[in-house]
């Protein structure tokens, strides 16, 4: 008898208070016919395009996120005000989800994540039962890759790198650019993995997360898949390479545009 695919759903979580963009889930973007629609909304729609999946929720402690969430057919998962990122908000939301062997976190502010890179994740940590979760590292492209160098330049707070180990286990995550290549090498971009915001994880790794204090190096950097790694639960990065458009992530108001550029060009409304 055949085995049968794992049971997944996907959760969005979102938050309203933001240092760098206040509001950010109700930021509009502009689509290829012109429509603006908020980015919580984009990146349900994102979701929506995934096959298989037992259901995709919200999870916030907004109300006016909520509502948003609501008004365009969303279901929303209330959680503490506590919770002090994604992952912990999404190991609240847990006793409201149906049985489920992995839970996909695609975060609010990643609306070009493709459908075939959470699928190749579930599918990844299902294949990997030593991995407490699953992550993906794209190559980057050659603008992706100037993106991030041009955000590094100005001092702005840009997407995040991964390096990972011979055997696919990452060894550390940066919101700087990682692995750090001297001027003038060749092809370099190629050498630069993106770390999407995007991560499948068992449910037990979740409770197991959340009873942990936040670790140094997650506070230092600000990136919560650092407790993992800093309690020695084995993350499996899996790569991919360049899908075909560039999967920037909405984390400054300067991004807008870009990604604007991006829905427009794939002829998403």
């Amino acid at each position: 008898m055949a085995e049968r695919p794992p049971r997944f759903g996907i959760v969005i979580p979102a938050r309203y208070p933001s240092t760098r963009f206040p509001g950010k889930p109700l930021a509009p973007l502009v689509g290829a016919t012109g429509l603006a629609k908020p980015l919580i909304q984009r990146a349900w729609e994102a979701a929506g395009q995934v096959p298989g999946t037992s259901g995709v929720w919200v999870a916030t402690d907004d109300e006016r996120i909520a509502d948003v969430v609501r008004s365009f057919g969303g279901d929303v998962i209330m959680t503490p005000a506590t919770c002090r990122n994604g992952t912990e908000r999404i190991a609240a939301a847990l006793p409201s989800l149906p049985p489920l062997d992995i839970v996909v976190n695609l975060q609010g502010d990643a609306p070009l994540t493709p459908a075939f890179v959470v699928s190749g994740l579930v599918e990844a940590l299902a294949a990997d039962p030593h991995a407490a979760m699953a992550t993906p590292g794209l190559t980057c492209s050659p603008t992706t890759y100037e993106h991030l160098v041009g955000d590094q330049a100005a001092g702005r707070v840009g997407g995040t790198t991964v390096v990972a180990n011979s055997q696919g286990r990452a060894l550390y995550f940066s919101k700087r650019v990682l692995p750090h290549i001297a001027p003038g090498q060749p092809q370099a971009h190629a050498a630069v993995r993106l770390h999407l915001g995007l991560y499948a994880y068992r449910p037990e790794a979740l409770r197991s997360y959340a009873a942990l204090p936040p670790s140094p190096l997650e506070d230092l950097e600000g990136l919560e898949q650092l407790r993992f790694l800093e309690a020695d639960a084995p993350i499996r990065m899996v790569p991919f390479e360049p899908v075909g458009w560039d999967c920037i992530e909405l984390n400054n108001p300067e991004d807008t545009p870009a990604i604007e550029a991006v829905l427009k060009a794939r002829g998403i409304a």
